[in-house]
């Protein structure tokens, strides 16, 4: 099973476009697994038309960004083919190594381009609002990057969306070049930001989304469900916060919800995971998912699901948000189910087998 997922809908109101998947590469790079299972995941991701992986230069100190940029250059990869974003704010142990400074942003990126062995990527995402900074440099060093050809968009990361307001009012204002999405936590158990906070922001200015950790950092999988099983991510030196977080009284009334909501998997004929990640990328004006993992057991079974919701029929998405408005249009209708789940996570073939009542169960059991 996936250790972690990663969600995302890229562009938003942009001409940048890629599959709904994503591979991350987070612990798993460079660290918790070798660099030939990196090199099988990564070939099964792209053969199954994934398209876009994510790094950081903070990932394994800069060692993700080595593996991910050797595979590449081995595979033979036509770069036009490829999405590769990474990320700057720790670069290294020195004050002049890490935020958003000016120098930061640049010489970071410089960086993370000759590990990557790229001449550019294609989008740089600030990986923290960085208060030190004036939110003037940073825009402006973002849009000095994208104007010398080291990345083609830039985006904010943990930004709240005053933050990310702030830094497209300064963009309109110098006429720079504002973000284009911001990447935020998004599962089961963290909902707000994503389904309340952010769809505003697209709305008013643009900005799009990408969403990470849909297994909520592997605890959605279950495979926590009888504690911390050897070689996990809480099991690794440096996690020791989500072992905490897993065994304290609030991660059991997560395992407990988790059971109720593998029963609703079975009947709609899908895995948790499966269900986890279908839900993510049913929200917003779309959006996908895709694994971060320590194992080839979930790319095509999580492949296989997001095929299956992109294909479902219109006539398959007709109840609408709260109000009980009716859509008939497959895209009107996903961006209408903020609130809830459409039960396009499961198969084609399985989606006529209750559906809603199913979505009504999981708004229920969730907002409990």
């Amino acid at each position: 099973m996936c250790c972690e997922c990663f969600a995302t809908c890229v562009g938003a109101k942009r001409g940048h476009r890629t599959w709904e998947l994503c591979q991350g590469t987070w612990v798993t790079f460079g660290g918790q697994i070798t660099d030939e299972m990196a090199e099988q995941l990564m070939t099964l991701a792209y053969d199954n038309g994934i398209n876009l992986f994510d790094t950081a230069e903070v990932y394994a100190a800069g060692k993700a960004e080595v593996v991910l940029g050797n595979i590449i250059k081995k595979k033979g990869w036509r770069r036009s083919s490829l999405v590769i974003t990474t990320k700057i704010f720790w670069g290294g142990k020195a004050e002049t190594e890490r935020g958003l400074s000016r120098k930061h942003i640049i010489e970071g990126l410089k960086a993370s381009l000759e590990r990557l062995q790229l001449d550019y990527v294609d989008v740089v995402f600030a990986n923290r609002p960085d208060p030190n900074t004036p939110m003037e440099e940073t825009v402006r060093a973002m849009t000095h990057v994208i104007n010398q050809g080291m990345a083609m968009y830039w985006g904010t990361s943990r930004w709240s969306s005053m933050e990310i307001m702030e830094a497209y009012s300064v963009a309109r204002q110098f006429n720079l070049i504002p973000p284009i999405c911001e990447q935020a936590e998004y599962h089961m158990f963290q909902r707000e930001k994503v389904e309340v906070q952010l769809p505003e922001l697209f709305h008013k200015i643009g900005v799009g989304a990408m969403t990470w950790s849909p297994l909520a950092c592997g605890i959605v999988s279950g495979k926590y469900d009888g504690g911390i099983p050897p070689y996990s991510r809480a099991s690794l030196k440096g996690y020791q916060w989500l072992k905490d977080k897993i065994l304290s009284e609030e991660g059991r009334r997560q395992q407990a919800k988790l059971k109720e909501l593998q029963a609703i998997a079975e009947r709609l004929g899908c895995t948790l995971p499966q269900l986890a990640i279908g839900k993510g990328a049913g929200e917003g004006g779309g959006g996908a998912a895709g694994p971060r993992s320590g194992s080839t057991l979930c790319i095509p079974s999580l492949v296989s699901a997001e095929r299956g919701r992109q294909l479902r029929p219109a006539g398959c998405l007709q109840r609408g948000p709260a109000d009980g408005e009716h859509r008939s249009n497959t895209g009107e209708a996903r961006t209408a189910l903020r609130r809830g789940w459409d039960g396009s996570g499961a198969a084609l073939h399985h989606v006529g087998r209750g559906g809603f009542a199913e979505e009504k169960a999981w708004v229920c059991l969730m907002e409990r």
